[in-house]
């Protein structure tokens, strides 16, 4: 299991428990495991933020939900966090995101194409006042997004 990815504790913990119910070894096969350093729950989520973040171009909200959901250790979630996005800021990924959906996007845009496409930016784990912003300063998106409130984002 350890050769094709790597694996927060709980979360191997629990596919073990599925395969193998009720087996005593798997409590000291995983204490072995993070003795010889196989599972190290700062690794995996350094990791696993760093690829989402910049192989995905997930925002930070997505990339929390990815590392909760891996069941890794909740103290090391917002330092792995924070060190992905160090070198690529998450306004500029959001940028780099939008540019790429603004160029398949068919214009003049519409109220709900523009939904549409603020409700993209969030499921991948953007602001939704960053994204007004973003959304803002492109001038072919301005007309529409004038209008627009980040708090109306939420109710669509």
């Amino acid at each position: 299991m350890l050769a094709r990815r790597p694996y927060a504790v709980a979360e191997l913990r629990r596919a073990l428990e599925k395969k193998f119910p009720s087996d005593p070894a798997i409590q000291d096969a995983i204490a072995r495991l993070r003795q010889l350093g196989y599972l190290d729950d700062k690794k995996v989520a350094e990791q696993v933020a760093y690829s989402l973040a910049h192989n995905r171009a997930y925002g930070p909200h997505r990339v929390r939900r990815e590392l909760k959901s891996k069941l890794v250790d909740y103290k090391h979630i917002e330092p792995a966090i924070e060190a992905a996005y160090q070198e690529t800021d998450a306004r500029q990924l959001l940028e780099q995101v939008l540019a790429k959906k603004v160029h398949t996007l068919r214009l003049p845009l519409t109220r709900a194409r523009f939904y549409s496409l603020c409700q993209s930016l969030m499921r991948k784990g953007f602001n939704s006042g960053d994204i007004i912003k973003a959304v803002r300063a492109r001038a072919e998106l301005r007309p529409v997004a004038d209008d627009v409130e980040p708090v109306d984002l939420n109710d669509e």
